[in-house]
C-alpha cells in the first residue's frame, strides 16, 4: 500500500499570496495536483493543509483531509501528520507538493512502478538533471521522518543515507515545475 501525502499547509512567504489558489489553465495549483494523485495507482491521498479553501478542494475530491495547526513549526509538522494520518498497513509514503501544476499520473505510477522493483529505497525523481518532487519513502524510514524538526524536510534523509536514494530520470522536464515566486507563476502562465 502507497500512501499519497500532499504537502499543501506552507504560507506562500515569497509570493505574499496563497500560491496553492492560483489558476493554471483554470485550475487552482493544487487542485491539479489532487487530480493527479487520484487518477494515479496511489492506494490513499491525503490532503495535508492550513487554509479552508484549499480543504475544501479535497472534501471535494472526496481525500482526507487533516489541518495542520503546526504550520508555523515547518515542512517537518507537515510530514508527521501525513505520516500519522496515513493507513497503518502503509509500505510507502509518496510526500507531493501542492505547487507542481504539471505533476500527472503517469510520473506518479514511474516512481510507484519503481518502489514495488525496490521497495527499500527512496525514490526520487530527476528532472533535467535536478531532482524534484514526489518523493518516495519505504515506511521503514518512518521514524527517521518522524524525527525530522523545523522546516527541514525528506531531503535531510536524501542527503544523510546517498546509498539509500534511487534516482529516477523523468523526460518530460516540465513534469518537475513547482511555483515559487511570482516570476515563476508568470513564466508558467506564458506556457
Amino acid at each position: 500500500m502507497i500512501s499519497g501525502i500532499i504537502l499543501a499547509s506552507g504560507f506562500s512567504k515569497r509570493m505574499e499570496k496563497e500560491k496553492l489558489l492560483l489558476p493554471v489553465g483554470g485550475v487552482a495549483l493544487v487542485e491539479r495536483v489532487i487530480r493527479a494523485a487520484q487518477a494515479s495507482r496511489l492506494d490513499e491521498v491525503i490532503l495535508i493543509y492550513q487554509k479552508e479553501e484549499i480543504e475544501k478542494i479535497g472534501r471535494k475530491y472526496g481525500i482526507k483531509t487533516v489541518y495542520n495547526g503546526r504550520a508555523g513549526e515547518g515542512q517537518s509538522a507537515a510530514i508527521k501528520l501525513g505520516i500519522h494520518t496515513a493507513h497503518p498497513e502503509t509500505d510507502a509514503f509518496m510526500f507531493m507538493v501542492g505547487d507542481q501544476p504539471f505533476l500527472n499520473p503517469s510520473t506518479i505510477n514511474i516512481l510507484i512502478d519503481t518502489n514495488r522493483s525496490d521497495p527499500h529505497s527512496i525514490i526520487v525523481p530527476v528532472y533535467n538533471g535536478l531532482r524534484g518532487n514526489p518523493v518516495l519513502f519505504p515506511s521503514e524510514l518512518k521514524d527517521l521522518l518522524l524525527a525530522l524538526d523545523g522546516d527541514r524536510g525528506g531531503r535531510v534523509l536524501i542527503d544523510s543515507i546517498p546509498e539509500r536514494v534511487k534516482l529516477v530520470s523523468i523526460d518530460e522536464e516540465m513534469l518537475g515545475t513547482d511555483i515559487d515566486t511570482d516570476g515563476d507563476y508568470e513564466n508558467l502562465k506564458g506556457r
